[in-house]
């Protein structure tokens, strides 16, 4: 019996997204006795996880590229890439890995996949012209590859679960719910409220989708009655995003502050009363959401997939509709004046998170997944 370490492969788009949402798992299955590999683009976070044990290979990885040529191109590379890596399960994040991971895959004869669409994002969300001509291609793409035959789908919520199943992209038999990326509950830990103003806090991508104009118009129309900060860089790799200007001039005006990319979240919500993410499209499960509700902070999110998968409405915090200012701002008027409102939904989300989404429970059940896996395949 050989004593070679089982191989497991991570492939997503961008080295600090695994930093941010996977990497706790990837220690995790390090420590199982697993070999772990990213495979990813490489930006400000590969030296860090590199340094963490985890072998990292560069990818040329790009969310705005559309070249059909081009992505089959990068599949043949993956598929040379897995042939030399030989991993006994590779796990697919985001759409864009699952279609053309899953062609690399099939080609390398990897013996088991594990698909994580985290969220159905621009292309079944959007309204705009791009998304409404991507999706049929995105649709027969995972048709394709979502459903290996030795493999899984996991989902980080039941809405896009059973929006796969009944668009024939999954089958029911292959899915696993694993609900979000897990918080680290001993880092994010609750605070007495700070003194002074009310602070709300978005913190996200600078995204149109984020519900970003949502929050601004809200913030107007509540001015002089709470501080409204946000916290993210402006994502340009994305169709939509909030350019730099537009965040400088809201500032200028005296609507928001904007703080930028911030590195420490746990220091920044023990500054704020209330967070908020007003999305318009579908997430995954937003982390985000999670560490304010781990931090005991009330949420107002949108009644959307992933959002109303974190937040109970009337009890961890409001759910109100997506593009509706004027519910945002009653929601958030309802939680400013009434603080000890914010202190029992701040409570039930600590309770709720420590429950349900703390690294532990979310490692323990990957890690669950990927035992299943090994080999399974001939």
């Amino acid at each position: 019996m050989s004593d070679k370490p089982p191989t497991l492969v991570f492939l997503l788009m961008e080295d600090w997204f695994f930093a941010s949402h996977f990497w706790a798992r990837g220690l995790a299955a390090q420590k199982a006795g697993w070999r772990v590999v990213l495979v990813s683009r490489q930006s400000r976070a590969a030296a860090a996880i590199e340094a963490s044990g985890i072998e990292f290979h560069a990818a040329n990885l790009d969310r705005k590229r559309l070249n059909p040529f081009a992505e089959l191109a990068f599949s043949l590379w993956l598929a040379r890439l897995y042939r030399r890596l030989q991993p006994d399960v590779v796990h697919h994040i985001a759409l864009k890995p699952i279609i053309f991971g899953g062609i690399a895959a099939r080609l390398a004869r990897v013996p088991a996949v594990v698909n994580a669409p985290i969220g159905l994002g621009f292309v079944f969300s959007s309204d705009k012209w791009l998304a409404k001509l991507l999706k049929p291609l995105v649709t027969v793409g995972l048709r394709m590859t979502m459903s290996p035959l030795h493999g899984v789908a996991v989902f980080e919520n039941p809405d896009d679960l059973n929006a796969m199943i009944d668009g024939g992209m999954v089958r029911r038999a292959r899915t696993r719910l694993i609900r979000g990326a897990g918080v680290d509950i001993e880092r994010f830990t609750p605070s007495p409220e700070p003194s002074g103003p009310v602070r709300i806090l978005l913190a996200a991508r600078m995204i149109q989708e984020k519900g970003i104009p949502d929050f601004i118009a809200a913030a107007r129309r509540l001015q002089g009655r709470a501080e409204f900060w946000l916290a993210g860089a402006p994502d340009l790799s994305n169709p939509n995003p909030v350019t730099e200007a537009e965040l400088k001039a809201w500032e200028n005006e005296g609507i928001v502050k904007w703080l930028g990319p911030v590195e420490d979240m746990a220091k920044l919500l023990r500054q704020v009363h209330i967070f908020t993410l007003p999305s318009t499209y579908r997430e995954g499960l937003p982390k985000a959401v999670l560490e304010a509700m781990a931090a005991g902070r009330p949420v107002v999110a949108t009644d959307i997939p992933g959002c109303r998968e974190a937040v109970l409405d009337q009890e961890t915090g409001l759910l109100v509709p997506p593009r509706s200012p004027a519910d945002l701002a009653g929601a958030l008027a309802r939680l400013i004046d009434e603080p000890a409102l914010r202190a029992r939904f701040g409570a039930a989300a600590r309770r709720r998170v420590e429950q349900n989404f703390s690294d532990e429970i979310v490692c323990r059940k990957t890690l669950a997944v990927y035992d299943s896996l090994k080999g399974t395949a001939p």
